[in-house]
């Protein structure tokens, strides 16, 4: 885990989709340590308040780490916010455990919204692993899809929805993963990463099978390193952090009913804070090289 004393700077940014945005950050320490699953926590200034991302990809030879990330509260508009050149104030990282990658013949991967970046290196993983990869990538609508083209170069099959109809399967990608095994595919493990009820939808659909299911949790984080207790979720019927004893969790044990309520725990107050700082800002929340 690196946590150096200088700052963070931005050698590439994309728009993906409306709101989601990809930064590749130069941070050397990182990307020689990273491994699929893990994730960083950034402070984008001084002001700024702690938020974790998952590492969608990582280049040792370059010194970078890719991450995507979704425009919703004041910090992840601050961070839309940068250019090439700028950059972060703070990242700690990589945390949390890294996904384990065995040879389970045939393996699932599911992604939903901005989660499909943080399944790619899952996928990409399994595959080089020697694993028969189906890959099942989802998004509100067509134009909110992305990383369709990374999934698929290390996917055996790759499956496609949006809930709107307008690019592959109409519904949700645990639609197409119940028709699926319907169809008789026999998975050894799936693996989801995306909104909490959609890895809910997909907790709900293998479980009859008993399908070995394991989701990877992003809940309200701070300090990452299990000490203030913010990322505490119910597996099991105990209490687990996120941070350090995940992100990953058997998907048939999590509460995702109590997951759903917390990560909502703060709604008021960070839609507050969006509306004053859309209304303020004179600084941009960053800085330059």
């Amino acid at each position: 885990m690196i946590r150096s004393g200088r700052m963070y700077k931005i050698v590439e940014r994309k728009d993906l989709a409306p709101r989601i945005k990809l930064v590749k950050v130069l941070a050397p320490e990182i990307s020689r340590k990273a491994r699929p699953g893990q994730f960083v926590i950034l402070r984008v200034d001084e002001r700024g308040e702690r938020f974790p991302l998952t590492i969608a990809d990582w280049d040792p030879k370059d010194g970078t780490i890719t991450l995507v990330f979704l425009e919703v509260g004041v910090s992840t508009r601050k961070l839309g916010e940068l250019r090439e050149g700028d950059v972060i104030l703070d990242i700690l990282g990589p945390l949390g455990n890294p996904t384990e990658i065995k040879s389970h013949s045939v393996v699932c991967v599911v992604g939903g919204g901005v989660g499909i970046a943080a399944a790619y290196p899952i996928a990409r993983a399994f595959k080089s692993a020697g694993n028969k990869v189906i890959s099942i990538i989802g998004a509100r609508s067509a134009n909110l899809l992305i990383f369709e083209e990374e999934m698929r170069a290390f996917s055996d099959e790759l499956y496609i929805s949006t809930d709107d109809g307008t690019k592959g399967y109409k519904g949700f990608v645990s639609d197409v993963l119940r028709v699926l095994i319907q169809k008789g595919y026999r998975f050894d493990m799936v693996y989801a990463v995306g909104p909490a009820m959609m890895m809910k939808a997909v907790a709900d659909v293998t479980r009859p099978y008993g399908i070995k299911t394991i989701a990877s949790l992003n809940p309200i984080m701070v300090d990452g390193m299990g000490m203030c207790g913010a990322c505490r979720v119910m597996v099991g019927g105990k209490t687990r952090f996120a941070c350090v004893d995940g992100p990953e969790f058997d998907a048939h044990e999590v509460d995702f009913d109590e997951l759903i309520k917390r990560q909502m725990t703060f709604f008021r107050e960070e839609k507050d804070a969006l509306k004053y700082w859309e209304a303020n800002k004179g600084v941009l929340g960053g800085m330059r090289t």
